[in-house]
């Protein structure tokens, strides 16, 4: 009965100690084996060490043999490999979501996954130009939270803020509860963001994950989504911007048709429009960043319908030319002052126009 026991005492230590100290070029030799036994007071012949060997690869670890010289037995094949683990740390550490205390709590658990040897590689600093962390440690298990209520379709509330000059939270609407029907999660421009049904505005509305505190899951049943889809919503937010929603008509150069594509998916129609255009009627919230996104192409789009939107570009073109310069006698690029989409913010709603989330 001693001896059964010491055998499964044995196992435990030794797989311990090829886990977390072994790999192809690091193997533990008999010897070694030998005197981590006789620190816990077990004792093991070298035929026994063979056997336990074989034991372990039973149980499923890949046990490796290494022969001659500096031999010994190392893990082969682990869960993770090394690669692997690398692109996980670098995806870790340039997470704007994640504080910098919580990104090197993951990476010391990830270095857990392997060896000593491997995990120094482990411990590297990836540069993301002008990547600035969060300062809200609690949205790592905010999220976590959402995606229970989302799964369950239960109705949550919670209270939203943003930073002052000061670094100062200051709660909107006086610091009351909002009520929302979470739909989705949608990751954009480096942020979380949630997406659903504000039951009090009646309307959907998204927020920056980590701008919500006190999250509270309700009893609540919450309310249908319909055909709402994540994906389209984000299509249709540039920037997570809020403002006003229209079937943005465009005129593309055959040039911009892959822009057009990445930014839309494969299934937007583009329409031949004579042998160098094409165009495009994309169901689109009108902010300020999608002005941005078509100032960035330049000559090769003309926004075409609706008038109002047409009227809105040209006031901003307007006003980019006087704030550089004073216009030339004669040119106009178009009446100034405010249209119905103009003014969006992030952290929003999809139907009123200029408001964000208050």
């Amino acid at each position: 009965m001693a001896k059964s026991a010491n055998y499964k005492r044995k196992l435990p230590i030794l797989s311990k100690l090829l886990l977390e100290r072994s790999d192809e070029e690091h193997p533990i030799s008999r010897q070694e084996m030998q005197e981590e036994l006789e620190r816990w007071g077990l004792s093991a012949e070298r035929k026994s060490l063979y056997d336990d060997m074989e034991q372990l690869r039973e149980l499923g670890l890949d046990v490796q043999s290494k022969r001659g010289r500096g031999g010994g037995w190392f893990i082969g094949q682990r869960d993770f490999e090394l690669a692997e683990l690398k692109l996980l740390v670098d995806a870790v550490q340039s997470s704007r979501f994640l504080t910098k205390r919580k990104s090197d709590a993951l990476i010391r658990k990830l270095e857990g996954l392997t060896c000593v040897h491997q995990a120094r590689q482990l411990q590297r600093q990836v540069y993301v130009d002008r990547r600035v962390k969060t300062m809200n440690e609690s949205i790592f298990y905010n999220v976590d939270r959402l995606h229970g209520a989302i799964a369950a379709n239960k109705m949550i509330t919670f209270r939203y803020f943003e930073y002052n000059v000061n670094r100062e939270r200051v709660f909107r609407r006086e610091g009351s509860k909002y009520r929302l029907t979470p739909f989705g999660l949608i990751w954009d421009s480096e942020n979380y963001y949630l997406a659903g049904w504000d039951e009090l505005r009646k309307e959907l509305r998204h927020y920056r994950v980590d701008k919500m505190a006190d999250i509270t899951i309700t009893g609540m049943k919450g309310t249908p989504q319909g055909e709402w889809t994540a994906a389209g919503y984000a299509r249709r937010h540039f920037g997570m911007y809020s403002g006003k929603p229209c079937q943005l008509r465009l005129r593309f150069k055959n040039s911009l048709a892959g822009v057009v594509i990445d930014r839309f998916g494969q299934d937007v129609s583009l329409v031949p429009d004579g042998e160098e255009h094409f165009t495009a009627a994309l169901e689109v919230v009108v902010s300020p960043p999608l002005w941005g996104w078509l100032f960035g192409l330049g000559v090769g789009v003309e926004v075409l319908s609706p008038d109002w939107a047409v009227e809105e570009f040209k006031a901003l073109l307007q006003t980019v030319w006087e704030t550089y310069n004073s216009a030339p006698e004669g040119v106009n690029f178009g009446q100034t002052g405010e249209s119905p989409g103009a003014g969006g913010t992030q952290d929003g709603t999809s139907g009123e126009a200029g408001t964000g989330a208050v």
